[in-house]
């Protein structure tokens, strides 16, 4: 017996027997209507993988159903039955979507045929649909890196606050990752299919930041020449995440402090107050308490938001995590700068990775990672191709030799000249533009370091200027 589902939609109580007799035998399972309203309401009950209709119906009409249908379903596949003088009319529905149309005396083949073409594609339509959504989902995900016991027990309680719409307050160090776990929190909740808005109240003047989060309206302010709606208008039904909250000016406080409370806001300029739906994450590098101490920050805004407090371990207290951050970080960046070239981290280079504090974080790991794929000139990432990351811990681990060596600035620089003549095949004034530097500084940088012999050098300068 057949899983898929035969909707026959006809006025005459004949063609509906004839049609569930022969389509029941072929291992459908039928289902009928008797007017095209009862037709639409069966299907929002429970959706057909394929629906027959009749073209001339009392009531709603063949073309109609149609239409209903696709707005209920886009992909369910829709087959016309018509007489002879209706075949115009079916082709015009086949044009607006109908799947193909049958003439009410065809044969029995031509029936099973095309219901069971229909059925073929109603699959297809549907994995299709489903393919978009992983695609899109996948896309969307926010992957964070980490197996470490720290990161485990943050993944845990994401899980957990997800799916609520209680206020976070997100406190970790510059580069730790706080957006992004803003983004998976919100992509886990129930608000996941509406927006994510974010904005960075540190990097906004505050003359402009009220206008940025609550909207304006025309004639509000010199250039307000028509109404804008603000971030929080624009994350109706989804989240808004404030970087860098403990920058906020006290007078835009009083302000969030409202739409914490009330879920209302004023846009500047406007005597009625807006309502607002949607979810507060809030993210800080600041000690907050400390701020409200200081002055600086509202005690009655903070303990509105710090309602779930979720703290961010630093790069530093999770280093076994470096090692999946290091491969990730390769995967993205290798492909962008080297091709397909297999690539990977000496020992030596990952030993010194490890034993770095971090002051940057996450971020400042893929920053050095990706520098090092651009420098480097071998498959394998060595310790030469880490000059920042060895240089600080010569400075703070000079007693400790199993850290690694120093390497001199020269080096670093000689090396990352010739990578950049080697990707563009010695011409040395496009080199000199990619290293931005002039073609003079070039020239002599190229006799200091030996790269050419002098007569080699003097040929080349005609070129470089």
């Amino acid at each position: 017996m057949s899983d898929h589902t035969v909707l026959i939609v006809d006025d005459e109580e004949s063609m509906l027997q004839y049609l569930s007799i022969l389509l029941t035998r072929e291992g459908y399972k039928v289902d009928t209507a008797k007017c095209g309203l009862e037709a639409l309401q069966k299907m929002e009950k429970s959706p057909f993988d394929v629906v027959l209709t009749d073209i001339q119906m009392p009531g709603l009409d063949g073309i109609q159903v149609l239409k209903g249908i696709k707005a209920i379903d886009s992909t369910t596949p829709v087959i016309m039955i018509t007489a002879y003088a209706d075949e115009q009319t079916a082709i015009h529905a086949v044009n607006h979507g109908a799947y193909s149309y049958l003439h009410k005396h065809c044969k029995n083949d031509e029936i099973k045929l095309v219901v069971r073409n229909a059925v073929s594609l109603r699959k297809v339509k549907k994995e299709n649909v489903q393919l978009k959504t992983e695609i899109k989902r996948s896309k969307k995900s926010t992957k964070i890196i980490g197996q470490s016991r720290e990161m485990n027990g943050l993944f845990r309680l994401v899980d957990k606050i997800a799916d609520t719409n209680a206020t976070v307050l997100i406190h970790g160090e510059s580069g730790t990752g706080k957006e992004l776990i803003a983004k998976s929190i919100h992509e886990k909740s129930s608000r996941s299919k509406a927006p994510f808005v974010a904005i960075n109240c540190g990097a906004i003047p505050e003359t402009l930041l009220e206008s940025q989060l609550f909207g304006h309206v025309k004639g509000s302010f010199t250039g307000a020449d028509k109404d804008h709606n603000g971030f929080c208008q624009q994350a109706a039904g989804g989240t808004i995440f404030l970087d860098e909250i403990g920058e906020t000016p006290l007078a835009i406080q009083v302000k969030l402090l409202r739409m914490l409370q009330e879920r209302e806001i004023y846009p500047v300029g406007a005597s009625q107050h807006v309502k607002v739906d949607l979810r507060v994450i809030a993210a800080t590098n600041k000690d907050l308490a400390h701020e409200v101490v200081a002055g600086n920050f509202r005690e009655d805004l903070f303990y509105r938001l710090n309602v779930i407090p979720v703290a961010l371990p630093s790069l530093s207290q999770r280093r076994d995590d470096i090692p999946l951050l290091v491969d990730h970080f390769l995967k993205r960046h290798i492909a962008e700068y080297k091709g397909q070239l297999k690539t990977a981290v000496a020992d030596e280079a990952l030993n010194i990775l490890q034993s770095y504090d971090w002051p940057g974080n996450v971020r400042e790991l893929e920053n050095v990672i990706e520098r090092a794929c651009i420098i480097r000139d071998s498959e394998k990432i060595s310790a030469v191709d880490l000059p920042g990351i060895n240089a600080g811990l010569e400075e703070t681990n000079n007693s400790n030799p199993s850290v690694g060596t120093h390497i001199p600035l020269e080096d670093v620089e000689k090396a990352h000249i010739i990578t950049v003549l080697n990707s563009v095949g010695g011409r040395k004034k496009q080199a000199s533009e990619i290293l931005d530097i002039n073609p003079s500084t070039l020239y002599r940088k190229l006799l200091k370091y030996g790269i050419e012999e002098d007569s080699d050098v003097e040929a080349a300068e005609p070129v470089l200027v």
